[in-house]
């Protein structure tokens, strides 16, 4: 458990704002996205705005949305998660805008395409074929089929629309995931990435598609409006895969990104106090951050101490220090703390350590998780 000098530690390293492009986040407290599966038809309705917003009325700045689906037929897998397009769906996320707003948080929606990601079996969604970069699965065995330079297209375009409709309804930024095997990443990683056309080959190439996405959504807003890009080294069903084994790799990934229109990176890691490379203290979010000069946001078993294993059913985890986390932190390794499964077992999470109290918080387990609903 954290002495008390951690905890007044842990309040002033994140309770300090910060800029983010023309947002100006409360503290360093971000809501990890996560999927919840609760909202019939894609559409969110009140009890998705009453769950972000009672966490930002406890203190956490910016709440990430759950993944929402932009408007392609393969998008998706499931009807229960939230999509980011048609009226009624729009509402629905104006309607969680306001309440988060008016509790004192930021959000942005996390916008995605999951691509061939998806179950052995699963069924297409809605009675469209999954697609990928060459119509891998994760596992790189043929699934589906290699997109087309419309399919490029269209993907590319509903990113944009989503986005710009995510500043219409009044977001305070964007979050795009390429992160953990889901599309955008399928065209990154190697394994996933057979073509041989401009979108494939050497890993510059294998970015064409993830810039290209992030050069239409910069277009697609204004200026001033943060776009966030979510990266990851592990993917579902993979938690070795690597995009890089050096930071040297890792930067010929990173800097196209950061130079088509990204403000932040946020890195995806199982546990956000190991090294990413041999050498260096640094995790991911800080490569990242000293590779692009980019500010980033850091996630992984914050608080925890219980393997992450993709899944919370039969889980406890007891509150572990986070000397290491402020420390980082007070050193500017990263500049924002995504918290996850912390604030599913308690959404007074933020209010508690930004009071001091952290000895307060409530361990995560799995059958805490009435928060969910």
């Amino acid at each position: 458990m954290s002495s008390s000098n951690t905890s007044d530690r842990a309040a002033k390293a994140l309770s300090r704002p910060f800029e983010l492009g023309g947002t100006t986040v409360p503290n360093r407290i971000a809501m990890a996205p996560m999927t919840r599966d609760l909202s019939p038809g894609g559409v969110p309705g009140a009890d998705v705005a009453a769950y972000y917003a009672r966490r930002a009325a406890a203190g956490t700045g910016l709440i990430i949305t759950e993944g929402t689906y932009v408007d392609h037929p393969s998008a998706g897998l499931s009807d229960s998660i939230p999509r980011f397009h048609g009226e009624d769906a729009l509402a629905g996320w104006k309607n969680v805008v306001a309440e988060v707003h008016q509790a004192g948080g930021k959000i942005f929606p996390q916008l995605w395409h999951v691509g061939m990601a998806r179950p052995a079996g699963a069924p297409p969604f809605p009675d469209a074929p999954p697609m990928g970069p060459s119509g891998l699965d994760l596992k790189g065995e043929e699934a589906g089929h290699a997109m087309t330079r419309t399919d490029l297209d269209a993907v590319v375009e509903a990113f944009a629309q989503a986005a710009a409709d995510a500043e219409r309804v009044g977001f305070d930024g964007v979050e795009l995931h390429g992160a953990h095997g889901y599309l955008i990443d399928q065209f990154l990683w190697e394994r996933t990435n057979r073509r041989t056309d401009a979108y494939g080959g050497d890993p510059v190439s294998r970015t064409r598609f993830a810039t290209e996405v992030v050069a239409a959504v910069r277009r697609s807003v204004s200026a001033d409006f943060p776009v966030v890009f979510r990266t990851s080294q592990w993917k579902m069903y993979d938690y070795q895969a690597q995009l890089a084994t050096t930071p040297q790799e890792l930067e010929v990934v990173l800097a196209p990104l950061a130079e088509a229109g990204v403000d932040a990176f946020h890195a995806s890691t199982r546990r956000y106090w190991r090294p990413e490379f041999e050498g260096s203290d640094l995790n991911l979010a800080g490569w990242t951050k000293k590779l692009t000069g980019k500010p980033s946001i850091t996630v992984g078993s914050v608080g925890l101490n219980q393997e992450f294993t993709g899944a919370f059913t039969g889980q406890t985890s007891e509150i572990t220090d986070i000397d290491a986390l402020v420390e980082r932190l007070e050193r500017d390794e990263f500049d924002l703390v995504a918290v996850g499964r912390g604030l599913l077992a308690d959404p007074l999470w933020s209010e508690k350590v930004l009071s001091g109290r952290l000895d307060e918080v409530a361990p995560f387990s799995s059958e805490l998780l009435t928060s969910l609903y």
